[in-house]
């Protein structure tokens, strides 16, 4: 709703700027332009996240998500101790968790949500679980930026993953700073 109103006054500032400074002509061509290439780079997208939400669904069907639940369980125990007694929430982290290793936004959102959902303790309160996990989810650390990689292949680049040294380094900074910040901030602030 806000950002539908959000982007509503943009389009109503770019319009009002365009003929106020004579360029209605040139907005009038860029409108149709932008439009193709959404759509012409949404069906890139369109492709990559299929292809790797199968081999998502694949690697959950083979066994290799429990895997890898099991060996990241000693991490997930101390930055989530609700795993240890709840197998389910257990297997939703760290499936968020390695959906967001492949660069898999979309993929790791459903689990993300059913992990809050299990973490909920009083309605309408944001446990320190939870901000944790919104953080190591909003910060993840990417292996394989799957997304990233298909839109720069969408527009053109010869070398989609030539990104990989920079998005490890940053995504492992951002992603150990915040959950350091929101395992902080959870000290300081304790609820009552």
């Amino acid at each position: 709703m806000v950002m539908g109103r959000i982007w509503c006054g943009i389009g109503i500032i770019c319009f009002f700027s365009a003929i106020l400074t004579g360029r209605g002509g040139v907005l009038a061509a860029a409108v149709p332009a932008g439009a193709q290439a959404g759509a012409e780079l949404a069906m890139a997208l369109t492709g990559s996240l299929v292809l790797w939400t199968g081999v998502g669904k694949l690697l959950e069907a083979g066994g290799v998500t429990r895997l890898l639940s099991r060996m990241l369980s000693p991490l997930l125990r101390r930055i989530f101790p609700g795993t240890q007694d709840d197998p389910e929430l257990a297997g939703a982290v760290s499936g968020n968790i390695c959906a967001n290793f492949l660069g898999l936004g979309n993929a790791a959102t459903p689990l993300g949500i059913r992990a809050v959902k299990r973490m909920v303790r009083r309605p309408g309160v944001a446990t320190d679980e939870m901000c944790r996990l919104i953080v190591l989810n909003t910060a993840s650390i990417q292996l394989i930026p799957a997304n990233v990689a298909a839109v720069r292949a969408g527009l053109g680049s010869a070398a989609p993953f030539d990104i990989l040294p920079a998005v490890w380094i940053s995504s492992v900074c951002s992603a150990g700073l915040g959950v350091a910040m929101a395992w902080l901030l959870g000290r300081v602030w304790k609820d009552d």
